[in-house]
């Protein structure tokens, strides 16, 4: 893939995040040439400039010699490099490296080109950074993070190299990179920025839209098992409403639906004048969560497409000017803002589990067992779920909200976005877990109609039979419920012509 700095689509992100090669586009050079010659000519001047012959934070009033340039940058990096707990996942960094390339290719960040054609052959040659993943409050930049990626640019820290996690002189060695010394404000202009916060971020949001999805699927399976109805799914409905997230499910969950023999069974004379709200709000809920991810997905495009430096190099007159574009606040509320949908997504999907394992609302037998009572079938894995749910819930404090000044109170407001992406990860994969157990019983609720369901649902019912068979009778779990989550960690679903948020 090409990477047009400032004009990359949100596809594009996605496709980078689930490792497809990337490569700076020839037309971006000339723009790092021209900032590279200011930040030369700032220097020749002579005049103090933060970050280019001062020192950094509170110490921006120390003046640096001309000699000491060079180590300067090397010192901020390693001084930098403070942060602690798990290194972040590969394809994560992928995307941090991506992203830091495409902001300092703008012309406005005063690197050179090799500087920026380092990060592009590491990628290519996928020697990938050990980053630990904690450690940035989310201004200042993500410091501490790319403190590691930068150290591993320069042949300190560790990679990813062939499978194994080694020294990263040694890595450089193996792919035959030379370790690369900084110029002038280039430690500075690699350290500062949202990049890691925006990559984690971007990675929680393609999770979260891909589970989105699936739990369309899973909706519609519930649906159809506990024979619901489809007419709260009428557009005449929806377009009194007139949100676009709502009349859009509405729409995937009636086609999704039609054709449906089990639907049909019950369409005239069905005693009950309304289903649980589990299944008739389904487009108000889940189109609420679409319209909010659709939200965050702008701030992150837009974010990703920035520039996040400081200072800021200007060419024309050569120029640098401190502001604060490395503040997080747009991705602290994108990430609260996807935090929440993740929540409602799960929080939804366990109330139609429960609805299906309760005869007294579903009509199917208890705990969907043949034999309930001998066999105790779907009660547990509900309560899995419920956990999983109230383990989200907990994560889903808007970190936002928070501050605690740093750096001597230089830096008196941070926004916590680094955090805030983050726990992105581990909240979808208790998503998609939810939504493994719901497909699991969702398939087995509609086992125990004679008649079909729609040719996709039917598809998706193919799927996960091929891997999983009928639960007759109490069997261990666990195995089936990791084999449903491998399923949606591979887009097995038939989602193709689902909404999503481009």
């Amino acid at each position: 893939m090409n990477l047009i700095p400032g004009n990359v689509s949100l596809a594009q992100w996605r496709d980078i995040y689930n490792g497809a090669p990337v490569s700076l586009a020839p037309s971006a050079l000339p723009a790092i040439e021209r900032a590279a010659e200011a930040v030369a000519q700032i220097v020749a001047a002579g005049e103090p400039v933060y970050g280019i012959n001062t020192g950094f934070g509170k110490l921006a009033s120390v003046r640096i010699a001309a000699d000491d340039l060079e180590t300067l940058q090397k010192n901020l990096v390693l001084s930098h490099a403070a942060g602690v707990g798990e290194p972040m996942p590969i394809a994560v960094v992928r995307l941090m490296m991506a992203l830091k390339m495409g902001s300092l290719s703008q012309g406005a960040s005063g690197v050179r080109p090799q500087t920026v054609l380092m990060l592009e052959q590491m990628l290519a040659k996928n020697l990938i950074p050990a980053v630990p993943a904690q450690g940035s409050v989310g201004a200042s930049g993500d410091l501490a993070p790319l403190a590691h990626m930068t150290a591993a640019m320069i042949g300190h820290g560790e990679v990813f190299w062939a499978g194994q996690r080694i020294s990263a002189a040694e890595g450089l060695a193996s792919a035959g990179l030379a370790p690369l010394v900084l110029g002038p404000k280039e430690g500075l202009a690699l350290l500062n920025g949202t990049q890691f916060s925006t990559a984690y971020a971007l990675a929680g949001l393609f999770e979260a839209e891909a589970l989105f999805r699936a739990a369309l699927i899973t909706g519609a399976l519930s649906t159809d098992a506990a024979k619901g109805s489809d007419a709260p799914f009428d557009p005449r409905i929806h377009a009194l409403r007139r949100h676009r997230g709502q009349a859009e499910v509405a729409d995937a969950l009636r086609n999704l639906m039609a054709g449906s023999a089990i639907r049909a069974s019950h369409a005239i004379g069905d005693a009950r004048v309304q289903d649980p709200y589990c299944l008739r709000c389904q487009p108000q809920v889940m189109g609420a969560v679409l319209d909010l991810l659709r939200q965050a997905a702008a701030t992150l495009e837009t974010e990703a497409n920035g520039v996040t430096d400081n200072p800021l190099i200007f060419t024309e007159p050569a120029e640098a000017l401190s502001g604060g574009n490395f503040h997080a606040e747009p991705v602290a509320f994108a990430a609260d803002m996807i935090v929440m949908a993740v929540c409602e997504i799960g929080s939804l999907a366990e109330r139609r589990l429960a609805m299906l394992v309760d005869p007294a609302l579903s009509g199917l037998p208890a705990f969907l067992a043949p034999k309930p009572g001998l066999n105790s079938g779907f009660m547990i894995p509900q309560v899995t779920a419920a956990a999983l749910v109230s383990e989200n819930k907990g994560r889903a404090f808007p970190a936002s909200v928070d501050s605690i000044p740093t750096s001597a109170n230089q830096e008196d407001h941070v926004s916590m976005a680094a955090h805030g992406a983050r726990r992105l990860m581990a909240m979808t994969d208790n998503l998609r877990a939810i939504i493994a157990i719901e497909l699991l019983a969702s398939v087995q609720g509609c086992d125990f109609h004679p008649m079909s369901s729609s040719n996709i649902l039917e598809s998706a019912r193919a799927v996960l039979r091929e891997k999983v068979p009928a639960l007759d009778d109490d069997r261990y779990f666990a195995p089936d419920i990791e084999a449903a989550i491998t399923l949606l960690k591979n887009a097995a679903l038939p989602v193709q012509n689902l909404p999503g948020v481009a």
